[in-house]
């Protein structure tokens, strides 16, 4: 059973708000858990001042006394400090989750908008379809853009091989570190420089593992690749300006038949889209800061109430504290007894509290990962437009089983979006037109359009950020590995997903939502 883009993104916003309110969560426990700590303390050093009275001479008891009390005052006063900066976190993160609460919710009705937008123009273009693709010129541009896109499929199909076999066969070369040396040094050509003793042992050296036969032919696997994508990418921008061309005939047709103001009003509903789509990410950026913060403060991160508490426990760590405490041990009186049992205790109560907080540190950083993680991942899916109303993917388990398995930890990041990326679709007859929303940064196929013999070819137009267009390839070039090279030879993000973090947010480069009109 597929879903469709909106209630897949849906559930990812689901999913978000649930590792939100988990995050929220750990760190009320975490607040509780120092606070409950202070009190210990504060516990153990009366404890330590009874113990006193009962075994120390008035004039030690006083000194240590007055050491214990003021240590005690101190960490009382930052307490009752923290705890209102403490308030004041929680409320900044809880605000900030209510603005992206109210973003998320005008996204999701400004999309509802669009789609209803977009099915009046796909309506109208069904009725148009038989006479527009009647006409001669409408045809014969077609025909030509489907041409060069399937010549551009062809030259990038190229350009892989050619890049395959550069990684594969380049591999013996690049594994020899005398052959490295020599072709880095630029032995054998004009940008080669050294003294006439380097010259002569690097000729032996040269001698000695052929390299003058060997250079030739690695150049060429690294110069092979680089002039095919070139040609690649000049037969893309062929493709885009012919199928532009048929773009611009068939805005034509809709605006000639009535549909200009279904048209504008649905560029104006992608406009707000992308305006929300910028402010939700300033936002979860601020909110990761924020979330850090209370974090921190959470877990007793501010710096003056630290060092109070740390005071008090030094006082309590002091040497003659404990042999107050070791004589105490070893003097068995009923009323000793009984303090040094609540002492232990107590000690007892504040490791456990201790360990149960930094199980809780861990909980939170891995918590605050994955939301990262689902951000990219969100992202993502809105850029290649993934939630447009007319894309579908196959596997319902990505909202279900499979998210639940990358939330555990199951699966990367990575992989859990190249499923997404597998599984997806576009219904019949979402390719583009012109007029303003351009191409998809996922791809297009005519193929799909309702227009009377559509025919039309199935390429995918590169995406040159994290790892390549709608076809599912996970593609990176150029050297880059991994991620985020994308078509483009290592000129995307470099290794990751490709959303802005704080300080570098901008805008998203993209083409918008395909329109439905069925061309």
């Amino acid at each position: 059973m597929s879903i469709r883009g909106p209630e897949a993104l849906a559930s990812l916003d689901d999913a978000m708000r649930d590792i939100r309110r988990e995050e929220e969560e750990i760190s009320r426990r975490l607040a509780r858990s120092a606070e409950k700590l202070g009190k210990i303390r504060e516990s153990e050093a009366e404890l330590f001042r009874q113990l006193a009275q009962l075994r120390l001479d008035p004039a030690v008891q006083g000194e240590l006394d007055g050491r214990i009390s003021a240590a005690e005052g101190k960490a009382r006063d930052m307490l009752k400090a923290h705890t209102k900066d403490l308030s004041k976190a929680e409320k900044n993160v809880a605000d900030i989750d209510a603005a992206l609460a109210k973003l998320t919710a005008d996204r999701t009705e400004t999309l509802k908008t669009f789609e209803g937008h977009q099915a009046e123009l796909k309506a109208l273009a069904a009725r148009l379809g038989d006479s527009i693709a009647k006409d001669p010129e409408f045809s014969s541009k077609r025909s030509r853009a489907t041409e060069l896109a399937d010549v551009a499929a062809q030259s990038m199909r190229k350009t892989e091989q050619a890049e395959t076999d550069r990684d594969e066969k380049g591999k013996p070369y690049r594994d020899d570190p005398l052959f490295m040396y020599l072709w880095e040094a630029g032995y054998g050509t004009a940008s080669y420089r050294a003294n006439n003793l380097i010259r002569y042992f690097d000729g032996l050296v040269a001698n000695l593992i052929a390299f003058q036969k060997a250079r030739p032919n690695f150049a060429m696997l690294n110069e092979i690749p680089l002039r095919l994508r070139e040609h690649a990418e000049r037969q893309i921008e062929n493709a885009k300006a012919a199928e532009a061309e048929v773009d611009a005939l068939e805005t034509a047709a809709i605006d000639a038949a009535g549909g200009k103001p279904i048209r504008e009003a649905m560029e104006v509903a992608q406009r707000r889209i992308d305006t929300l789509d910028a402010e939700i990410v300033a936002t979860e950026d601020r909110r990761d800061e924020a979330a850090e913060s209370l974090g921190q403060l959470s877990q007793g991160g501010n710096p003056a109430f630290e060092g109070a508490l740390s005071e008090l426990a030094t006082a309590l760590g002091r040497e003659d504290i404990q042999t107050l405490l070791a004589e105490a041990r070893r003097t068995r009186t009923g009323q000793d007894d009984t303090i040094v049992a609540q002492i232990d205790d107590a000690r007892a109560r504040a490791k456990e509290e201790e360990g149960e907080t930094r199980e809780q540190n861990e909980r939170l950083k891995t918590l605050a990962a994955r939301r990262r993680e689902l951000e990219d991942i969100q992202w993502e899916f809105k850029k290649q437009r993934f939630d447009d109303p007319r894309s579908t993917f196959r596997d319902e388990k990505l909202v279900g089983d499979v998210l639940n398995d990358f939330l555990r930890g199951g699966i990367s990041a990575a992989s859990y979006w190249d499923q997404w990326r597998r599984s997806q679709n576009w219904s019949a007859g979402t390719s583009d037109w012109g007029g303003g929303v351009g191409l998809p940064n996922n791809g297009r196929s005519r193929s799909n359009s309702p227009w009377p013999d559509a025919g039309g070819s199935s390429f995918n137009w590169p995406d040159s950020s994290f790892g390549g267009g709608g076809s599912g390839k996970t593609k990176s070039k150029g050297g880059s590995g991994g991620f985020g090279g994308g078509w483009g030879g290592g000129s995307g993000s470099g290794g990751g997903f490709s959303r802005p973090r704080t300080g570098s947010v901008g805008t998203r480069k993209h083409s918008g939502f395909k329109t439905g009109g069925g061309f």
